[in-house]
C-alpha cells in the first residue's frame, strides 16, 4: 500500500512540474507579435467638398500583417484636407496634406491632393521667358479661371511637364513638381536657341485642363 502511495504522489509530483512547465512555456516563447509599421492610403486627388475613406495595414515583426481599427489619425494642413476619427477626409480647400495614421509608437503617412471643383480653364504665367544655358532656370506660375469667382493659384497642384521644341530631347530640361513657383533648370545637354514648351496640367473632375508657354536657352 505504501508503495501505492509514493508511486501515486510521483506521478502527481510529475504532472503539475509538466504543467508549470507548459505555462511558463507558453508565458515565455509566446507573446503577441510587435507592430513594426504602418501603410497608409491612399494616396489620391480629391475634389473641394469630396471625401475618401482611409485605411491603415499594420505590420509586425514575425511577418504577419493586418488592418488596423484602432488608428489616431491627423492632416498636416486642415485648412486643405481635414479628417475624423474614424479616417474619413474631406477636401476643404486646393492644396496638398499629409494625412498621418498612427497606433502605439508606429506611424505611416500618405498625401492628398484637394483639387478645385468649378475650374473653367487654366493659364501659365509667363506665356514665354528665356534661361541661360548650362544651369539656368526660370520660374512659372499657374492659375484656374473659376466660374463665377476669382482665379485661383493652382502651380503646386498641377501637373508640370517640358519638352524640346527644337530637337525633341526630354533631358535637355528638368521642372519641379509640387511647389510655387514651379522651376525650369536648363540642363548642360541644351544649346542655345533651343526651345521648350512648358506644360502644366490640371484636373476639375471629369475634365482635364492644359496651358503652356515657351521657354528660349539663351547665351
Amino acid at each position: 500500500m505504501l508503495n501505492t502511495k509514493l508511486e501515486l504522489t510521483a506521478v502527481g509530483t510529475l504532472a503539475a512540474s509538466l504543467l508549470l512547465v507548459l505555462g511558463v512555456g507558453c508565458n515565455g516563447f509566446f507573446v503577441n507579435p510587435t507592430l513594426t509599421s504602418i501603410t497608409v492610403g491612399p494616396t489620391v486627388t480629391i475634389q473641394q467638398n469630396g471625401t475618401v475613406q482611409m485605411s491603415a495595414v499594420g505590420t509586425y515583426n514575425d511577418g504577419s500583417s493586418q488592418s488596423l481599427s484602432n488608428v489616431l489619425w491627423s492632416s498636416s494642413e486642415t485648412s486643405v484636407a481635414s479628417i475624423t476619427d474614424g479616417g474619413l477626409v474631406t477636401g476643404i480647400s486646393p492644396g496638398t496634406s499629409t494625412i498621418t495614421g498612427a497606433s502605439e509608437t508606429v506611424s505611416g503617412t500618405a498625401t492628398i491632393t484637394v483639387a478645385l471643383s468649378n475650374v473653367t480653364g487654366i493659364k501659365v504665367s509667363p506665356t514665354s521667358a528665356t534661361a541661360a544655358a548650362d544651369g539656368g532656370t526660370h520660374n512659372f506660375t499657374a492659375q484656374a479661371t473659376i466660374s463665377n469667382g476669382s482665379p485661383v493659384d493652382i502651380t503646386s497642384t498641377a501637373t508640370w511637364s517640358i519638352s524640346s521644341t527644337t530637337s525633341g530631347s526630354t533631358t535637355d530640361f528638368t521642372v519641379t513638381q509640387g511647389q510655387d513657383p514651379a522651376v525650369v533648370t536648363v540642363e548642360s545637354t541644351a544649346t542655345v536657341g533651343e526651345q521648350a514648351t512648358v506644360t502644366a496640367t490640371y484636373v476639375s473632375g471629369a475634365n482635364t485642363y492644359t496651358a503652356n508657354a515657351t521657354l528660349t536657352v539663351i547665351q
